[in-house]
């Protein structure tokens, strides 16, 4: 029998792996791979790994004689030497996020993923394989649309919550975008008491809504599914252009063969009835719209904060590291 997981494959879904772990990765075949500060932080304190450390180490320490700029430099050689080591096993493209302490500084986060790009080139990576995280703030989006237009760099707008934020970042030519399901689905049980099954969780439907309108209004952004808490998720999905995945469901879907029809289809959203919407020079607008949203606002406040923690918790390790060497 073929494998849900296979099934997935076939309704059209590139599957990603949203992992820091590389053993995980190569098991799946996954198309590309996605990594956040909270995945390489998890990564990073088993022991196979110390070997990137230690390089990332090296690495700052010749770079700069103050502490704070070796473990800045460090820590941006620790994320490339990851997105490394995991495109010698998918042959797509791997995501490396900018510091999320910068999600509302559009020339900062600009200067920071043309330093990543140039630290891949450094090592042989060229830029085509690589997608710059950012989050989905206005500075977020408008930094992306001056990496793409301006440098050829693909980004991959991640923590989106909203419709808002997706029509924006289709707008500035974004070449992904990652709408977080389960973080949905998160903030709606908790706000309603309630649970959902999987036809009518928030999450999915946040991500079908966007499918629709990308594909009804002919935008090229690749939209990713993200975040899932369950199968049921993954499945109601089935036809999205990405779906990327953690370890944990990767194996049930690896180990099922339950059924896994196609659920969306670009074709027949052409023809659905959706409004026009556009936040292209409205700054305003977008800000009021997104602002309307209280579940996208809090749960993007709350991912910005939590990706900035645990790149702050992984600072502190590789500063331990680099006064100990």
């Amino acid at each position: 029998m073929t494998s849900s997981l296979d099934q997935l494959k076939a309704t059209g879904t590139t599957v990603v792996c949203d992992s820091g772990d590389f053993a995980t990765i190569a098991k799946y075949k996954p198309q590309d791979a996605t990594t956040n500060p909270s995945l390489i932080l998890a990564a990073s304190k088993k022991p196979e790994y110390a070997k990137l450390m230690d390089l990332a180490v090296e690495y700052g320490k010749a770079h700069s004689k103050d502490l704070d700029e070796q473990v800045d430099a460090t820590l941006d050689r620790l994320l490339v030497e990851f997105g490394k080591e995991i495109l010698q096993i998918v042959p797509g493209r791997v995501s490396t996020e900018v510091d999320a302490r910068l999600s509302f500084d559009i020339e900062a986060s600009v200067k920071k993923a043309l330093h990543i790009i140039d630290l891949y080139k450094g090592i042989g990576i060229p830029k085509e394989r690589i997608l710059i995280k950012l989050a989905s703030t206005w500075e977020g989006i408008k930094a992306a649309q001056i990496l793409q237009s301006q440098h050829g760099i693909n980004c991959n707008l991640t923590l989106m919550f909203s419709l808002v934020q997706a029509i924006a970042g289709a707008e500035a030519g974004a070449f992904l975008i990652s709408p977080f399901v389960g973080r949905i689905l998160d903030w709606y049980k908790a706000a309603m008491k309630k649970d959902f099954p999987a036809t009518e969780d928030p999450g999915v439907k946040s991500v079908q809504a966007i499918f629709n309108y990308y594909k009804k209004y002919g935008y090229k952004t690749i939209v990713m599914g993200a975040s899932f808490r369950n199968v049921g998720e993954i499945t109601e999905l089935a036809g999205c252009d990405y779906l990327t995945i953690s370890p944990n469901l990767l194996e049930d879907l690896y180990n099922s063969t339950d059924k896994v029809p196609k659920k969306l289809d670009a074709e027949a959203a052409k023809s659905l009835d959706i409004p026009k919407r556009s936040y292209v020079n409205d700054e305003p607008l977008f800000r009021f719209d997104f602002n309307e949203e209280q579940m996208a606002v809090e749960k993007l406040r709350e991912g910005i904060s939590k990706f900035a923690a645990d790149a702050v918790t992984l600072r502190e390790i590789l500063k331990e590291k680099i006064l100990k060497s």
